[in-house]
């Protein structure tokens, strides 16, 4: 069951075209995985879906309805949901403050809210009155990976989940993806063959702004020399 649509859709900044054509879908439950170069578009298109751009051209289509005008706010509410790169917590508040934010924008009671952090993180336990600026640069992740699941989300927009982190830490990071599956539909930002080998659904590989394959196959997807070729 196809839930969300990205149909040839041309994004600018000013004058200049950062996205020109670019479609992909995304099915109930799928992880779909997004490839390519530094500067290839990819985080630009996460956050075209999200809300955060608008296509000057093409549509996206969220269970069958247009969002291109759509705000994130709009978007998030509906259960679409976007992961930062940057790792970006309220470094100023606890780790309970921060999953109480997000617990009040789902209307969820932060109890409940708690148990879902818990479930993917039983750590977290251990950090809650921790001012989140301290945590690890892991530990941060995985806190917005955790909050990102408040409210049952349909959705969730993860960009570059493992960058910069230990060996250890990404371990950690890849079992939560695991766990998440057939709970929630992603796509997922990552540069990290492993990761994309071992858990994606479908690839896409994108350069320079456009798609330049869409690898459905397992056996190509588990291939490292075939992704390779678009990093």
């Amino acid at each position: 069951m196809m839930l969300l649509s990205v149909d040839r859709i041309n994004v600018a900044y000013g004058a200049a075209r950062v996205l020109s054509e670019v479609s992909l879908t995304l099915d109930k439950g799928e992880r779909v995985f997004v490839v390519g170069r530094n500067g290839a578009g990819k985080t630009t298109l996460l956050k075209t879906i999200a809300g955060f751009l608008t296509p000057t051209e093409g549509d996206i289509l969220f269970d069958g309805e247009k969002v291109n005008a759509w705000h994130p706010e709009q978007m998030a509410n509906c259960g679409v949901r976007y992961v930062y790169q940057d790792k970006r917590v309220f470094t100023r508040l606890t780790v309970r403050e921060n999953i109480e934010l997000a617990a009040f924008a789902s209307k969820e009671k932060l109890d409940v809210a708690i148990d879902r952090v818990v479930q993917i993180y039983p750590k977290i336990t251990q950090f809650l009155d921790t001012k989140a600026g301290g945590l690890s640069g892991g530990q941060k992740q995985l806190l917005l990976l955790g909050r990102a699941l408040i409210g049952e989300p349909k959705v969730l927009l993860i960009d570059e989940p493992t960058e910069g982190l230990a060996a250890g830490i990404i371990e950690e990071v890849f079992k939560v993806l695991e766990m998440m599956k057939g709970k929630v539909s992603m796509i997922i930002v990552e540069q990290n063959l492993a990761v994309v080998c071992a858990l994606a659904d479908r690839v896409y590989a994108m350069k320079e702004g456009r798609i330049l394959a869409q690898l459905t196959d397992p056996a190509e997807i588990q291939d490292h020399a075939i992704l390779e070729q678009y990093l």
